[in-house]
Order: structure tokens, then sequence, then C-alpha cells
């Protein structure tokens, strides 16, 4: 595999990773919100999944986004029975969103995102020195 390869490999380990935190941030920004009606379903936390491809063009295989979904998980219940959104009981419904999680998440994301960034600087390094070796 070239150089140029494998900059785009990391390229696309960059993206992935990069939408990766975004879907994170947003499940830890929507981790305290509530249904606005009574019995409404709260904010469900979504998980980004990944697949390889084969880019046959540089001819390695490279990370796609394969879906966003959602978390089918129960959702919490705190009993607040003067919120607008509490059932007959009193119960509201909480999302799914565990804030443990969502940060080792996050600090593994930022990791792999750290790591595609390394691999780019080591072949930008090398094409480098290549053509001061040539000079």
């Amino acid at each position: 595999m070239d150089l140029h390869a494998s900059v785009d490999v990391s390229a696309s380990g960059l993206h992935a990773q990069a939408l990766r935190m975004r879907v994170i941030a947003e499940n830890l920004a929507n981790a305290d919100s509530v249904a606005r009606t009574a019995g409404g379903d709260p904010y469900r936390r979504k998980v980004a999944t990944f697949r390889s491809h084969l880019d046959r063009t540089i001819g390695a295989t490279k990370v796609q986004v394969a879906s966003i979904t959602t978390d089918k998980s129960e959702f919490g219940k705190v009993y607040q029975p003067g919120n607008p959104a509490a059932d007959g009981a009193g119960y509201v419904q909480t999302p799914n969103v565990n804030g443990l999680i969502e940060m080792a998440d996050m600090r593994a994301a930022q990791r792999s995102y750290q790591a595609n960034l390394n691999a780019i600087e080591a072949a930008r390094a090398m094409t480098s020195r290549t053509l001061d070796l040539i000079k």
C-alpha cells in the first residue's frame, strides 16, 4: 500500500470517529431531557455503527458509517408528580443515556481519532523526508 492509500484509509477513520463524537455529544446534550407531554417518550440514545468498505481504486479497506440507530434499552423512571410529563402515577420517563458510558465512548473515539491523525502525520513526514533525500 502506498502512502496516499494509507492517508485515505486514515482519513476515512477520521470521518467515522468525528461522526461518532457528534452522536455521543448529542446523547450527552439530551441526557436530562424529558417528554413534552404526559406518557410521551423522552430522547432515545443513538449509536453509530461502522462497516468496512473495500475501495478498489486504491486497493485498501476503509471504514464507513453503516448507520445511526437508536438504543432499544428501557427508559429510566423518576418520581416527579408535578412534572407535566408525569404519568398517572407521577413518574416521568427519563432518557436511556448513561453519562458514564457516553464519556467512556467519547474517550475511545478521541483516542481513535488521534491515532488516525498520527498515522496521517507519519505519512506526511515520510513523504517530506523522501523529497528532502531526492533534492
